[in-house]
């Protein structure tokens, strides 16, 4: 089953039923106030998935810096197709600020793009979140954690759970006082009560 449903009324009943869990759940969501969580479900899956990998152990405002450069190459489209980024000398696309170890996962996934491997919107709203996932980890250099940024702002996929994020499982661990935060199989555990609303649930604890 596809849980695809990040409306407003979707928030409203997934901020509900978190509440009503615990306390401590009620206590924080209470202090967060609304789910304002913001997808951008006009982007093609090839484009998050760049944008992900550009934003992949670097703080926001570097990323974003990155991106800039790249964009500012074809300033006669919104984003680049991957024939574009392909067609770049690499040395260009390096001066953008990618690593050489990102440059090759980027090109990679423009030509991934163009074997049909990275699925174009509408194809990737008929396939689950499971098979995504299995379909592009795939990649060199795309993990589990870069398909469910994919799912969640890309797709508005709206229960996903990204264990092995350490804002999410620090926010758990804050959430509840702990003094370790617990580890992505003991979240995954943890987690399943809040299906089928994981991504709001990942939400509020990214604010923790």
């Amino acid at each position: 089953m596809i849980h695809a449903d990040l409306s407003p009324a979707a928030y409203r009943e997934a901020t509900d039923y978190l509440a009503a869990l615990d306390p401590d759940w009620a206590r924080h969501i209470d202090t967060i106030g609304p789910c304002l969580h913001s997808a951008a479900p006009e982007r093609e899956p090839f484009e998050a998935l760049v944008r992900a990998v550009a934003y992949q152990q670097l703080h926001a405002r570097a990323a974003e810096a990155i991106l800039a450069r790249m964009l500012a190459l074809f300033p006669d489209a919104a984003f680049p197709e991957p024939e574009q980024l392909l067609a770049t000398p690499p040395e260009v696309l390096r001066g953008c600020g990618f690593s050489a170890s990102k440059l090759a996962t980027v090109q990679g996934i423009a030509q991934a793009r163009l074997d049909g491997i990275v699925p174009s919107r509408e194809q990737a709203m008929t396939l689950t979140d499971d098979a995504l996932i299995e379909r592009l980890v795939s990649l060199r250099g795309v993990g589990r954690w870069t398909v469910e940024m994919l799912l969640i702002y890309c797709l508005e996929r709206s229960d996903i759970l990204p264990v092995d994020d350490f804002g999410v499982r620090e926010g758990y661990r804050r959430l509840k006082g702990m003094d370790k935060a617990p580890t992505p199989a003991q979240l995954r555990s943890l987690g399943g009560v809040w299906s089928p609303y994981r991504t709001v649930a990942s939400w509020y604890l990214w604010r923790a």
